[in-house]
């Protein structure tokens, strides 16, 4: 990486890289000097989140601004990075040294030209990756891409790409409402909702040099596979609740089936307590699918006021 040239920002306006961190001590200073290099007219911001070794006064030495985030979480860190930071276009980069700062002006290029608001640095391996990316890691990313791509309608291949661009409007009306380190998963469905034109590009993705992951492949895949529900329920409701109440129905139908012959047979109900609870389970359908109704209502209204406030940003200072 310390062969790349500087590149010109391409368009117009002020840009922010923001670097998220919890102790990369080891890569940190090296991923601001990158950016630095291919972005020289950027300024690179490293949030630091409580990390317990060097990563903020080696961050600060490298020439970043750095702050503080207490709260840990990388949720948490996107949350305070896009409040706090003002910019015209956002790079957002993780700081353990896997993403090619080179591609940067290749994105923020994608960005401008096709008037686009979110573009996602796909990660895709240099050949030489296969015996420290774990095939776990692997296989659960492509489950869990072909997973959102299915709940929400997306045609994004790598959904948990940590190296993306936005315009400003994007990043102020974004509302985070996760902790984790699934608010990349987040940032694809408040794109879906609001129905804005993103794009993908290729990018090198390296391993963490000199250790191993981070990731926990099956704590982490049971975090991810909570979070999409928790997503769809709050923006499909009627598609989950009501997909709740069809499975409750057709398991109510099923063993009522034998009480229903019988008292066609016989004129009698047999095993009466059970008639009476699989009834309730058939009223507790009938809650879930007007909860879901209701919520849907309630969703709608909330989308119509996340694009108002995206509409009321402007895509860079200078137009506002």
């Amino acid at each position: 990486m310390s062969g790349e040239e500087a590149t010109p920002v391409p368009g117009h306006g002020s840009v922010a890289v923001l670097i998220p961190c919890r102790n990369e001590a080891a890569t940190v200073a090296a991923v601001v000097a990158d950016f630095q290099r291919v972005l020289p007219d950027a300024t690179v911001h490293v949030f630091d989140n409580a990390s317990t070794d060097e990563t903020a006064a080696l961050a600060r030495a490298a020439g970043a601004c750095v702050h503080p985030v207490a709260r840990p979480g990388k949720g948490n860190v996107v949350r305070k990075m896009f409040s706090d930071v003002e910019a015209d276009r956002y790079v957002m980069v993780d700081g353990d040294a896997t993403y090619d700062a080179a591609a940067a002006p290749q994105l923020l290029q994608r960005l401008d030209d096709g008037a686009l608001d979110m573009v996602v640095g796909a990660r895709t391996s240099d050949g030489g990756d296969d015996e420290r990316h774990r095939t776990g890691h692997r296989s659960g990313t492509r489950l869990f891409g072909w997973l959102y791509r299915h709940l929400f309608a997306i045609e994004f291949t790598d959904v948990f790409s940590g190296y993306r661009v936005f315009t400003r409007r994007f990043v102020k009306s974004f509302p985070a409402s996760t902790s984790g380190f699934d608010v990349e998963t987040e940032l694809i469905v408040h794109a879906a909702e609001l129905q804005v034109e993103v794009a993908e590009v290729p990018t090198r993705y390296r391993p963490r040099p000199g250790e191993e992951s981070k990731l926990n492949t099956v704590g982490d895949g049971f975090h991810i596979l909570r979070s999409a529900l928790r997503l769809y329920r709050d923006t499909r409701p009627v598609r989950f609740f009501g997909g709740l109440a069809a499975a409750i129905t057709v398991l109510v139908l099923v063993l009522a089936e034998p009480i229903f012959v019988t008292y066609l047979d016989t004129g009698l109900v047999p095993r009466f307590p059970t008639a009476i609870g699989l009834a309730a389970l058939e009223v507790i359908a009938v809650v879930l699918l007007a909860v879901g109704l209701v919520g849907d209502s309630l969703v709608r209204l909330r989308r119509e006021q996340r694009r108002m406030v995206f509409l009321a940003v402007p895509r860079d200072r200078r137009a506002g």
